[in-house]
């Protein structure tokens, strides 16, 4: 379904786009042939590597085929847009009328550099984004806790190990007293990896690295890359707690599986496990890789959680439709029936579509105040 999908664009740009051109039919034909190949690089990738999560390419490569795999999703929306622009002339007008090939060439211009920006936006190393939160029953000890919450790294053949590097050490800049990691670090089996995951044992915070699965640890060896993340320094938080103190007081620090895990045979999510024994009047703070269930954690007396999983929607206009798959819930914070949800952008996304236009990357920096 999702190869098929990929064609549509291809078949619009084809029949829509090239056939009206005024340019030989050879020429056409090249094009078309060619457009096919980046429509359905998936699928090649799927022939060729045996995966579409994680086809290992080169960096640049990966780079220039997002480029213009996100180039020609935008030239077959800007075609549609042309017809229609051209079809209210020619209601209006009352005659026929053809788009000239100089719309045409622009619009393909103007797909291409975005196709081009939007791959850059997705590659860079995220910047900082701070934002306050204020969860009720915070002791004074944990006034202006701070949070660094990593997710959606997806370390791969386009997030390498120069990218995590440059990731641990913006991060280790921010002077956090715990980091907090909700899921989809890499794409990869362990042997294919473990280089570009290795930066991350660099990570530094005052109370420690907290790690919850993603959908992804699942597709590459969940149990295996688990027990791996606990081997970088991190404490893993599979439907389990931990429970951080300051001067007497305590905070705990909470993770559920991931809904992947069901049809692999595996424990799903269980909020209510998760936090079996903190103790009464300890705020809550959840890991859940997905924002769709937060409602059940705030049901469960969760002060925050904290996801990812919708990479923002990655596209300005595309993220409504990444929220009704979401729950309505894609980027940003939202108050859910008392508790607060803040779902991140993601520090980096898959590299089977990684473009992002007006839905940035962030390293999300969050300081806590008592309410």
């Amino acid at each position: 379904m999702f190869h098929l999908m990929a064609a549509l664009p291809w078949c619009v740009v084809v029949l829509r786009y090239l056939l009206p051109l005024t340019a030989p039919l050879w020429i056409k034909l090249a094009l078309a042939l060619v457009l096919l190949v980046v429509a359905e690089q998936h699928l090649i990738s799927r022939w060729v590597t045996g995966s579409i999560f994680s086809p290992e390419i080169p960096r640049p490569l990966s780079m220039v085929a997002n480029a213009l795999f996100g180039a020609l999703i935008l030239l077959a929306v800007f075609q549609l847009l042309l017809d229609l622009v051209m079809l209210l002339a020619m209601l209006i007008k009352q005659q026929r009328l053809a788009a000239p090939d100089a719309a045409r060439y622009v619009i393909a211009v103007a797909a291409l550099g975005l196709g081009i920006v939007g791959v850059q936006q997705a590659a860079r190393v995220p910047p900082v984004k701070d934002v306050e939160i204020a969860i009720p029953g915070l002791a004074p000890q944990f006034e202006g806790y701070r949070i660094v919450h990593l997710t959606d790294l997806h370390i791969s053949g386009l997030f390498p190990e120069t990218w995590t590097r440059a990731v641990v050490e913006r991060t280790n800049t921010l002077d956090a007293d715990a980091i907090l990691i909700t899921g989809d670090l890499m794409d990869g089996t362990l042997d294919n990896r473990r280089d570009d995951v290795a930066p991350l044992a660099g990570l530094r915070a005052r109370d420690g690295v907290f790690v919850s699965p993603g959908n992804h640890e699942y597709y590459f060896g969940y149990e295996q890359w688990m027990q791996h993340y606990v081997s970088l320094g991190m404490t893993r938080l599979s439907n389990a707690h931990a429970l951080i103190e300051r001067d007497g007081a305590r905070m705990a620090v909470a993770g559920v599986n991931d809904p992947a895990g069901t049809s692999r045979g595996l424990p799903g999510p269980d909020v209510a496990a998760a936090i079996e024994g903190v103790p009464s009047g300890v705020p809550i703070i959840l890991l859940d890789h997905q924002p769709k269930n937060a409602r059940e954690a705030a049901g469960e007396g969760v002060a925050l959680q904290l996801s990812g999983h919708t990479h923002g929607g990655m596209i300005v206009g595309m993220d409504q439709i990444v929220a009704r798959a979401n729950n309505g819930f894609v980027s940003g914070r939202y108050d859910v029936d008392g508790m607060t949800l803040y779902v991140s952008n993601g520090t980096a996304l898959w590299m089977g579509f990684a473009l992002r236009l007006g839905r940035p990357s962030e390293l999300t920096r969050i300081t806590l105040h008592a309410r």
